[in-house]
């Protein structure tokens, strides 16, 4: 089972004035297993390596792979995990974890926000990759699985967790989405987005409006940009309706509208951030 793992600098310091830094894993069943803290001048891999193992073996099990959402982490973990044979998974979705810094720190009194992460600004996609028209959509909600499950298509992600049933949303509720007919690049687009590993699909409103992927840990591409307003309604409605699946909305990607075949589907879902 994963854990999901921070190790990053605490607005909090020592008896010799230095900065600290908190290591916290977070198991299997979502509950904090191991707290430790050292000084920043012993914030390395090889202090990692050994905390790690401090918790493997009073737990007499090594976790199939570590989940990390903090950039300014990444290395380092990557880092000591290989030195114990350890996979480690770049992901925004370490919901557990989150909650548990956020609740912590925020009765600190301290001008501190420990999930914050520095985004650069949204850049457009590459202009190779350009479908040939978009449009919101909605599916309902009972018909998401049995429609693509089987579907033969380049790319599908539809993760358990992420399927309407497990998030408790009504079978009758439309579940918001984003269509892109690709067109010649849609095959191209399809694998760009997967190794870009897409998280969620945003509304920014602004001169002009923004339809806004964000992918990986940080990154944020403009898919589309508009001023028209029945699309600003449209992508409006788009947001109301993510609030009310708990985020859940969809990227369908197809070469045309002839509903024949599909280059890719992904079941997306906003995730906590700071």
């Amino acid at each position: 089972m994963p854990w999901q793992v921070d190790f990053y600098r605490r607005p909090l310091k020592d008896s010799t004035g230095q900065t600290l830094w908190e290591l916290l894993i977070f198991d299997s069943i979502n509950s904090l297993t191991y707290q430790a803290f050292c000084p920043q001048s012993e914030a390395n891999s090889n202090w990692l390596v050994g905390e790690f193992q401090k918790v493997i073996t009073s737990q007499r099990n090594q976790p199939e792979k570590i989940q990390v959402f903090r950039p300014q982490s990444l290395s380092l973990i990557e880092t000591a995990a290989q030195k114990l044979g350890i996979a480690v998974e770049a992901t925004r979705r370490t919901e557990s974890l989150k909650k548990w810094l956020t609740q912590q720190y925020s009765s600190s009194g301290e001008p501190f926000d420990p999930i914050a992460l520095e985004k650069p600004p949204p850049v457009p996609l590459p202009e190779k990759l350009w479908g040939e028209k978009w449009r919101f959509a909605t599916l309902m909600a009972s018909d998401i699985a049995d429609s693509f499950a089987g579907q033969p298509m380049p790319i599908l992600e539809m993760p358990e967790f992420l399927l309407p049933i497990n998030l408790g949303i009504a079978s009758t509720l439309p579940v918001p989405g984003v269509v892109i007919d690709g067109g010649r690049q849609s095959l191209k687009l399809a694998r760009w987005i997967q190794e870009s590993r897409p998280v969620s699909l945003n509304y920014i409103p602004g001169a002009p409006d923004g339809l806004i992927l964000e992918a990986g840990l940080v990154d944020r591409w403009v898919v589309a940009t508009f001023t028209d307003e029945e699309v600003t309604l449209a992508a409006q409605t788009f947001e109301q309706r993510k609030q009310e699946t708990k985020g859940l909305h969809f990227l369908l990607l197809q070469p045309d509208d002839s509903g024949m075949t599909y280059s890719g589907f992904w079941l997306l879902q906003n995730v906590a951030e700071g």
